[in-house]
């Protein structure tokens, strides 16, 4: 052992320490030794310092070894504890082996020491290893790894006992939900390991700001809870404002890049009245993202008859019906209708369009659920589900679709535009399995192509290049149209409905329409109208040119296909193949 171990002898006889310290020596173990006669003098040299081996006469005037071993035990210490005596007898060593010894010596066999505080030292050591296991798997539990602050589970857990002390002893507390509004930004643009550090920051500056009884924790990506105990409703506001400014006037640096970060918190107020753990963290998910819709680094306060939360509440419970409308197959794909106003094409092209049934068999628009599923990252759940049985359809029908001419539009989310599965997918229908890709044509936003501009353009120019067609959607709806217009190489621009419907009377939306026309025959582009809702706008837009037409006045959404039935036709022309 090359460091220096220290001792604490326990022994009446000065002479008697002597020789324990000897024998060490000649052992070869480099001792730091000090000698106590007595509990007073004992616990004085245990509180001035630590020890690693004590080693104990057992009978000493006024004192003794288990008495020693009893104060070893009042102050924790976890080291090995040696008796070394000439007179102690077997049944009182055995005894003492059981209260906590750890081994005992007869003073004339001295040369049984030194193995003897070796071999304790390395079970000390193994005790201390195994501890600190046991610990860091205990921590780990019911701490966030990367931020060392409480877990989600163990906050909940807090939070029922926050609950019981309202209830029963009519205490008042408040949660605060936090979202910080940059992290995606900071995580995209510098990567993983700046987000990261960025939490760490964050979790600190909050911690900082907080009182030791407050319980902080990350409770999700960049979502943190505090419960704050015994505060009430006017503390809690004071305290969510200006936790907000500390964020606002916190920047973030990571290398040559500095971001200025914000925090969204929703804030419910717990009583005696409260309904539950789980209703109040909900309802502080809700009014967090309240916050963040009303301009972001802002705190939202929860309230009994909150009309924005009841919103937030209600998309909410759409995540469980969209899953369960496909594991259930009550999903369908209608189609309507686009027809080419050009003498040379006379087919009927469609766009095919989602619905959901309800479970007694009403039919739900889009309107009611795609909110929801943007807002919970739910459009890559949807997004496959159309592409799956719509591919497959198409794939099924191809010497059909050729033969007729028809194209079908298939509308895909922002988010598809970023996924390298979504793309591998179709081209595999594609390649493999035989849906025409001179016959599809991918409808995106003009938002969500703007927002994922680089994404959008390779996932366009690699479908283009097996031969899709690609139409951005609802144009003249955003605000950088004509800016990124001229990059994007899509076949179509189809006007938004909101310009077309009151083009007979309205001479702005007439101006509009007849601008969008223009460039997009300027670009080389085919213009399609949606929302064509009566004869009268069909005739104008044919004599401004617009290519092609869609809407009531040319037919409505018709029920097409759901993914029953594309499986049992898929699986039927294999079994025919077969």
């Amino acid at each position: 052992m090359s460091e220096t171990i220290k001792i604490l002898i326990v022994d009446d006889s000065e002479d008697d320490a002597l020789l324990v310290e000897r024998e060490l020596r000649r052992g070869g173990l480099d001792a730091d030794c000090k000698r106590v006669d007595s509990a007073i003098t004992m616990s004085d040299a245990i509180m001035s310092q630590s020890w690693d081996v004590v080693v104990t006469d057992h009978n000493m005037p006024g004192f003794s070894s288990q008495e020693a071993l009893g104060i070893v035990k009042q102050y924790a210490m976890d080291v090995p504890f040696i008796i070394v005596s000439g007179s102690i007898g077997e049944d009182i060593a055995v005894e003492a082996m059981k209260a906590g010894a750890h081994d005992y010596i007869m003073k004339d066999n001295l040369t049984r020491l030194m193995p003897a505080i070796e071999r304790e030292l390395r079970e000390a050591d193994i005790r201390r290893a195994r501890r600190r296991a046991e610990e860091t798997v205990q921590h780990l539990a019911y701490h966030d790894a990367l931020t060392g602050l409480v877990n989600r589970a163990e906050f909940e857990y807090r939070l029922k006992k926050v609950f019981m002390r309202c209830r029963d002893e009519k205490a008042i507390a408040a949660l605060l939900y936090m979202d910080l509004d940059q992290f995606k930004i900071v995580n995209d643009t510098c990567g993983h390991l700046a987000g990261d550090q960025l939490l760490c920051q964050i979790a600190s500056l909050l911690k900082s700001k907080l009182r030791k009884v407050d319980t902080l924790a990350r409770i999700g990506g960049d979502e943190f809870g505090i419960l704050l105990e015994n505060c009430t409703t006017e503390s809690a506001l004071s305290v969510a404002s200006s936790l907000t400014e500390v964020v606002d006037d916190f920047r973030f640096v990571w290398r040559d890049h500095t971001f200025r970060i914000g925090v969204s918190i929703g804030m419910v107020p717990i009583d005696a009245n409260s309904a539950s753990p789980t209703s109040v963290l909900s309802a502080a998910d809700a009014a967090c993202y309240a916050a963040k819709e009303s301009g972001r680094n802002r705190v939202h306060v929860y309230t009994e008859h909150d009309s924005e939360l009841a919103k937030r509440q209600g998309e909410m419970q759409w995540v469980e019906k969209i899953s369960l409308a496909v594991e259930q197959n009550r999903f369908v794909l209608y189609r309507q209708p686009i027809k080419s106003l050009s003498d040379t094409d006379e087919a009927m092209h469609y766009e095919l369009l989602l619905r959901m049934y309800s479970p007694d068999g009403q039919i739900i628009l889009p309107g009611a659920f795609i909110p929801a599923a943007e807002r919970y990252n739910m459009m890559s759940v949807i997004d496959n589900w159309v592409l799956h049985t719509a591919m497959t359809w198409l794939a099924l029908h191809a010497q059909e679709i050729k033969d007729s001419g028809s194209f079908y539009t298939i509308n895909l989310s922002g988010s598809t535009l970023g996924d390298e599965q979504t793309l591998s997918y179709i081209l595999t229908m594609i390649e493999d399995n035989g849906s025409p890709a001179d016959r599809i044509c991918f409808e995106i936003t003009e938002t969500a192509a703007i927002a994922n501009f680089s994404n959008a353009l390779n996932f366009i120019n690699t479908l283009k290049h097996k031969g899709c067609r690609f139409a951005l959607d609802d144009f003249g709806s955003g605000l950088s149209s004509f800016a990124y217009l001229k990059n994007l190489p899509v076949d179509y621009l189809k006007i938004d409905g909101s310009f077309v419907r009151d083009i007979t009377f309205d001479k702005t939306d007439k101006a509009i329409v007849k601008s969008i026309i223009e460039i997009g025959h300027t670009l080389g582009l085919k213009t399609i109208a949606e929302f064509v809702e009566n004869e009268d706008i069909l005739a104008l837009l044919e004599e401004m040119g617009v290519d092609y037409v869609q809407g009531y006045a040319i037919g409505k959404p018709e029920p097409h296909i759901n993914t029953e039935v594309a499986t049992h036709l898929f699986e039927r022309k294999l079994d025919t193949a077969n």
